[in-house]
């Protein structure tokens, strides 16, 4: 994979990251996007791009959420094949075997998971994002709309099991039918959530909910995220950032609507932006993104954060197709964007409507943006282009970018095929280039299907597959 740089950069620092929610677990592992601000960046070393193992934990789900707490096991939000019915499964990383790079297997095993937790079952993206608090307990909204703290603890015989430590009715303040897409806590240990139908709530320390109904239409199809600024959330016509008022009910700060296109279009699961909004800047959290979802050419937005002032929009994905259902990179003044337009999803949300067209071939391609360093407006770094699969993640500490990347059939590389395979891949955030490729084993049964990966504290790379979880590890 080849870059083409557009404007000369120096070498960045990469960060700072955001202040740490004190709310939240551990930096970089707490959240799907690694922290509240959704920066999809973490402090955590990956595992570089040098000699790799490779170990699958086949699971018979699809695990989108991977979250590691202070005791460095991994608790897995996943969605079960058979009955789509959401899972956690606490799994000991030290119990994966060791596998040979490029082999089908290696010697890893399914006891890995050593406790599982069924929730009740919502829509789609319901039950799908979660966070794990201060306290290494996995927060999530399950179908029959309960706030959920989700514990594990070990027994006296060894074993070790999951079971609800706290939970919140929400039933009557989210209505039948609607599913929370979202949730994030706030600087001060109250719960922010965003449903499907576009009403986002507030639950506070003592389990008080309110809640704001956002315009008429208006849906949220990504998670949400928190700053020391507000909570942002993108619906399918706007970015709001709102706060609390002063009995607690949310309120709306700013709103900017944005080009949402004509249709949702092939690749995106949603008609609008597929970005979870992202804080990120010079201080942390001075500045919100998200990617638009213009017909012909999409566009980076970027906002102040304590206005709603329109920092740039910057054209992005220019080398592939116009449109990302996945969240920006977030670091400093840079910003990073991964083409999903194409992408074949096996299925979508109800009430998705049609894609326009109905499909089109996966070209990829990924494109860094930095804010001008006097933050009146923004350039464009590099374009290249990479057939992510997956939500890349930048490391500050070994300054990587990493993702899986699709490999097409050498006859029709665009085009997809159930018998793509995938690789880890090393990417230089500075130029664009590809500083390593490494196979990953299996076909369709290992998608990445865009889902978001884990870079866990002991420099492995988690990455949540179809029917598992992937480990690649440095040697």
């Amino acid at each position: 994979m080849t870059a083409s740089a557009s404007t000369a950069s120096a070498l960045p620092t990469w960060g700072p990251l955001a202040p740490a929610n004190p709310f939240l677990g551990p930096l970089g592992t707490s959240t799907m996007h690694g922290d509240a601000g959704s920066s999809d960046a973490t402090p955590l070393a990956g595992p570089g791009s040098g000699a790799l193992s490779v170990d699958p934990v086949p699971l018979a789900a699809a695990c989108p959420t991977l979250l590691e707490g202070s005791d460095g096991l991994v608790l897995a939000l996943c969605t079960s094949i058979l009955g789509q019915v959401p899972t956690v499964h606490l799994i000991d990383t030290s119990a994966m075997g060791t596998g040979s790079l490029g082999s089908l297997g290696g010697s890893s095993s399914p006891a890995a998971s050593v406790a599982q937790l069924e929730l009740p079952k919502g829509s789609l993206l319901g039950g799908v994002y979660a966070y794990l608090d201060n306290a290494d307990r996995l927060v999530a909204v399950d179908g029959n709309r309960q706030l959920v703290r989700v514990q594990h603890e070990q027994t006296t015989n060894g074993s070790w099991r999951l079971f609800v430590d706290q939970s919140v009715d929400l039933s009557g303040s989210i209505p039948d039918g609607d599913n929370v897409t979202g949730l994030a806590p706030d600087w001060q240990g109250n719960v922010w959530f965003a449903t499907g139908a576009g009403r986002v709530g507030r639950v506070d320390v003592g389990g008080v909910t309110r809640t704001l109904a956002l315009p008429v239409g208006e849906e949220v199809q990504n998670s949400i995220s928190t700053s020391v600024a507000g909570t942002a959330v993108a619906t399918t016509h706007a970015l709001y950032q709102l706060s609390a008022d002063t009995d607690g009910t949310p309120k709306i700060d700013w709103r900017a609507a944005y080009d949402r296109g004509s249709a949702r279009k092939p690749g995106q699961l949603s008609w609008g932006t597929g970005s979870t909004p992202t804080y990120f800047g010079p201080n942390g959290s001075d500045y919100l993104t998200i990617v638009d979802s213009a017909d012909t050419q999409v566009s980076l937005l970027v906002y102040r954060a304590s206005t709603g002032e329109t920092v740039c929009s910057q054209t992005v994905l220019t080398t592939g197709g116009p449109g990302s259902e996945n969240s920006p990179i977030g670091i400093g003044n840079s910003v990073f964007v991964a083409s999903t337009y194409g992408y074949p999803y096996p299925t979508v949300p109800a009430g998705a409507g049609p894609a326009v067209p109905a499909s089109a071939p996966f070209v990829g391609g990924m494109t860094r943006v930095d804010v001008d360093v006097d933050g009146e407006g923004c350039h464009t770094v590099w374009n290249n282009d990479a057939r992510s699969s997956a939500v890349p993640h930048l490391s500050t500490a070994d300054g990587n970018l990493y993702t899986v990347v699709r490999q097409g059939l050498p006859s029709s590389s665009d085009k997809t095929s159930p018998l793509d395979e995938f690789a880890f891949a090393v990417i230089d955030p500075n130029t664009g280039n590809t500083l390593a490729m490494r196979d990953l084993p299996g076909t369709m049964i290992n998608d990445t299907l865009q889902m978001s990966a884990l870079i866990d504290s002991s420099g492995d790379y988690l990455q949540g597959t179809i029917s598992g979880v992937i480990r690649v590890s440095g040697q």
